[in-house]
């Protein structure tokens, strides 16, 4: 059987289907971001609170990562993807209807369950269907149908709650989820080379253990833990001061604020490359010390200075994600799939112990204190980065 190449109707519909289907993924897992400062207003609660809404989303994201995976072995790819994408845009939808935070943090829980159904096999089945040549293509339309979801639909939010209310403007992000998921069963070819296996928990459990063993990666996968919390917490709680005096800027102005993510897009091509040619660990290093940069430079009160500082900590963080994930690849000699799963389930348990934290910070602290538990993350990575080192420098003198 041929795989999809490139110029035929099927690598089209494919390219579609899949940008469709990142876009909707990262639209419903980040909607709530832009809303914590209505929903602290509308349930009384605290914004630590608040971003639970957040947090608990990615926090079983990340478990449920492994387990999806695993299914997708003996159930096949695409049931399992479109399963994903109907049910958490169902969910989205009925999550503007809630009566109550507890309610709405039960969806989120649930939303962040089946939302893992895409993230953890869209890679599968690229790598399986389509023709090695355009691989990179292919991945390249779904990775900026990831970061475009996750940045036009807080954008959407953002719009919608200010014109209207927040409860409109997750069910509108919910409708337009499902037409997304309508698009990707629709357009996406089959399975054609998936051959299906056994549910083998024995080797999944040791392979984990394995992994985990591993103290390179390890560290990578600590490094992953901060920087995503990191980059979550600011997200996080800039609303709430952009919204204070002396900004008091409108929640349309605030959810714009997430365009800087474009400058994530340029950042993680352009680092790689440098990464590629002079190693990992020094372009690493310098991705860190531009995150710590941009987030100490937010606390200027001048509103140019404090949005310079989010997109030089936005350009590092997409620099950082974006070296570590391929250096994971070059170190797992085995089992590589279950390595960047690891990875994934480090990365989002830092979005929601990170994202959660900062809002204790902020209330006692504010701004300042968003940062320095920020700044403590990015120093911590940059020591775990000089232990990784030391270790491959001790095992590999030539690396």
């Amino acid at each position: 059987m041929s795989y999809i190449q490139k110029g035929t109707k099927e690598f089209r519909l494919t390219s579609i289907a899949l940008f469709a289907g990142g876009f909707n993924t990262f639209a419903i897992l980040y909607c709530t971001q832009p809303l914590m400062p209505f929903l602290s207003k509308e349930f009384g609660v605290s914004p630590m609170t608040a971003s639970l809404s957040l947090s608990v989303t990615t926090c079983t994201l990340a478990i449920s990562m492994l387990l999806f995976g695993s299914i997708s072995e003996v159930l096949g790819r695409k049931p399992i993807m479109c399963f994903s994408l109907f049910a958490t845009s169902i969910l989205a939808v009925l999550s503007a209807f809630v009566p109550n935070f507890n309610c709405l943090l039960i969806l989120r829980c649930l939303q962040g369950f089946v939302l893992a159904g895409l993230p953890a096999i869209a890679m599968a089945y690229i790598s399986e269907e389509v023709d090695k040549s355009s691989l990179g293509m292919v991945m390249g339309l779904y990775i900026s149908g990831n970061s475009i979801g996750g940045m036009s639909g807080r954008i959407i939010i953002g719009v919608i709650t200010d014109f209207f209310n927040w409860r409109l403007a997750l069910g509108c992000i919910g409708l337009l989820g499902l037409m997304a998921s309508f698009l990707f069963w629709s357009k996406l070819p089959p399975s054609r080379h998936f051959e299906g296996r056994s549910f083998e928990v024995k080797k999944l459990i040791k392979s984990t253990v394995n992994h985990l063993k591993n103290p390179k990666l390890l560290c990578l996968f600590c490094i992953g833990f901060l920087i995503m919390g990191s980059f979550v917490s600011l997200y996080n709680y800039i609303g709430y001061q952009l919204v204070e005096s002396p900004y008091n800027l409108s929640q349309t102005l605030v959810s714009f604020i997430f365009v800087i993510y474009i400058v994530g897009t340029f950042s993680s091509t352009f680092m790689g490359r440098l990464a590629d040619k002079h190693g990992q660990h020094k372009i690493l290093c310098i991705s860190l010390f531009i995150m710590l940069l941009g987030i100490c430079t937010t606390l200027n009160i001048n509103l140019f200075f404090k949005i310079l500082g989010i997109a030089l900590l936005t350009f590092g963080f997409f620099a950082s994600h974006s070296i570590v994930s391929s250096w994971i690849g070059k170190l797992t000699m085995h089992d590589k799939a279950q390595a960047s799963s690891l990875y994934l389930l480090f990365y989002y348990v830092g979005s929601s112990v990170g994202g959660t934290a900062g809002g204790n910070f902020w209330s006692s602290y504010g701004w300042s204190g968003v940062v320095s538990m920020i700044s403590a993350f990015l120093i911590t990575a940059l020591l775990v980065l000089f232990i990784l080192s030391a270790i491959i420098n001790h095992n590999s003198p030539q690396n």
